[in-house]
């Protein structure tokens, strides 16, 4: 049986999703060095292990699914929860002057995408680590619900409350900056202020107002 030129195949296959690899490592991990050498470990065992990889399916997936073993295996433990933002002391005072008081208002900057706007980014990193995951995955790499759950290997019940609770503790950090850009509206936001963030909803108009 012909050896499958593994080499030729894994440049073809896998290195195009390098971007997107690491713009996730560097959310999961919050921090850029740990993100490279987290981009490094996944790309290695990928290729280890690329003789597994189905020809036809889903490439990026299957990264990431590696992507999400090795972080959670090696990266976990570095992280540091308790730091809510990189530049403020961690007090109360403070994350209250960060809700209330967003300077965002260049509306071409996208919300959640490859440029992923300075006030998200600050909260993003403050969400536990498996919910920030689960909205990674799903708002920025555009994942299936069934994706995501073989991707973190759980049900996909459990990535759909993860992906609740992460949603919900960013609309927490950005309620006046969701209002701001269009996210959420007002009126609506007052009636049920623990309606959490639909996200990919505000994605498909921004997208739709695009095209038009």
């Amino acid at each position: 049986m012909k050896r499958r030129p593994v080499e030729k195949d894994f440049e073809q296959e896998a290195l195009p999703h390098l971007p997107a690899l690491y713009s996730a490592a560097v959310r999961m991990t919050r921090n850029e060095k740990d993100a490279e050498d987290l981009v490094q470990d996944t790309l290695l065992r990928a290729y280890r292990f690329f003789d597994t990889f189905q020809p036809g399916t889903n490439c990026k997936a299957w990264l990431f699914r590696i992507l999400t073993n090795v972080f959670c295996n090696n990266y976990r433990d570095r992280e540091r929860e308790h730091v809510v933002l990189t530049e403020a002391e961690s007090s109360s005072a403070n994350l209250e002057q960060f809700v209330g008081g967003t300077d965002g208002r260049d509306v071409e900057t996208a919300l959640l995408g490859r440029m992923v706007s300075g006030e998200v980014e600050k909260a993003l990193a403050a969400v536990p680590a498996d919910f920030r995951m689960a909205v990674i995955l799903a708002d920025l790499e555009d994942f299936s619900y069934k994706e995501i759950a073989e991707i973190m290997d759980c049900p996909a019940g459990t990535v759909m409350s993860r992906l609740f609770r992460g949603r919900k503790i960013l609309q927490t950090l950005l309620h006046d900056y969701a209002v701001e850009q269009g996210i959420i509206q007002e009126a609506a936001s007052a009636a049920d202020p623990a309606a959490p963030v639909d996200i990919a909803a505000y994605r498909r108009r921004r997208g739709q107002g695009d095209a038009s």
